[in-house]
């Protein structure tokens, strides 16, 4: 009988063990919110049905309140899809399309995670010698409704009535800030 106990026991503490390792954690390496190689944005990379996507959710120019800039269409970037259809093609190797949203030209699109834990996004046409890459770091700050981003080490500066980009879309009165990023 206590051996039945202690063996229900060391499998609870496992659990919880394995569970409390990932809790913070993306499941998936690419998910979250990844701060662009020159700081002048945040894209949030999410399951977009069996697949992933990546939206715009912070923009450096919201931060000085200058007008938001526009994508190809005249529409606000904030919000903005660039990175859609990801699938894992091999083990730690996501691929997909990017849209550069100055000019609304589309790219395939090969991203990895390094054991630093920086995105690798290579955007290229045809071939992958054909591209260039830029290295995302992870953006543990908040971003408002607007697109601002406030840094982790200011998280009182946030305006009034401040929400993530999808809670302020589906629940407009919401007015809390979401944390964006993984430590």
């Amino acid at each position: 009988m206590r051996f039945k106990r202690a063996v229900k026991l060391m499998a609870t503490v496992a659990l919880m063990s394995a569970l409390a390792s990932r809790a913070g954690r993306p499941a998936v390496p690419i998910e979250g919110a990844w701060l662009t190689e020159d700081g002048g944005g945040v894209i949030d990379i999410e399951p977009c049905g069996s697949l992933y996507c990546g939206r715009i959710v912070g923009l450096d120019a919201a931060a000085s309140g200058a007008p938001l800039p526009k994508d190809v269409n005249g529409n606000t970037r904030c919000g903005l899809q660039i990175i859609r259809g990801l699938a894992e093609s091999d083990p730690g190797e996501w691929s997909g399309k990017i849209t550069n949203p100055e000019d609304g030209q589309s790219y395939s699109a090969r991203l990895t995670v390094d054991d630093r834990g920086r995105l690798h996004l290579r955007g290229y046409l045809l071939v992958p010698l054909l591209g260039q890459t830029q290295i995302w770091t992870r953006y543990g700050g908040q971003v408002t409704a607007r697109c601002r981003m406030v840094p982790s080490d200011r998280p009182g500066k946030l305006a009034e009535g401040s929400c993530d980009w999808l809670a302020c879309t589906t629940l407009a009165t919401s007015g809390a800030a979401r944390r964006v990023g993984y430590a």
